[in-house]
């Protein structure tokens, strides 16, 4: 049984950072690709990020660009996302999921966590 299990979120003031962990289990992790998508209250769920399976090629969508990272440790069978640079706009339920392949379309992810929650006051 797929597992997908995020960690790390809170509160934090715009301007700072947080950093998210989503741990997997259930699943041959290192070889498949990973994302991180956020949904906030009354809005539709966005791409945020997303990794290959081997860390080698990484994508963003344009309004974290430049201020998100988005790593993994296959030995760990964990993916990150580091957030900086946080700003109001950036509260929402964050999710990571996994997928056979590097995309950035939700439709094609195929195993959900339960979302960790990012409040960033302004």
């Amino acid at each position: 049984q797929v597992q997908l299990v995020e960690s790390g979120g809170g509160l934090v003031q715009a301007g700072g950072s947080l950093r998210l962990s989503c741990a997997a289990s259930g699943l041959t992790f290192s070889s498949t690709a990973m994302g991180w998508f956020r949904q906030a209250p009354g809005k539709k769920r966005e791409f945020v990020a997303a990794i290959t399976w081997s860390g080698t090629s990484t994508t963003y969508a344009d309004s974290v660009r430049g201020r998100f990272t988005i790593s993994r440790d296959n030995a760990k069978n964990t993916v990150y996302l580091q957030m900086n640079s946080l700003e109001a706009e950036d509260t929402a339920v964050y999710y990571c999921a996994t997928s056979r392949v590097f995309t950035t379309f939700g439709s094609q992810y195929d195993y959900w966590g339960q979302g960790t929650q990012v409040t960033v006051s302004s």
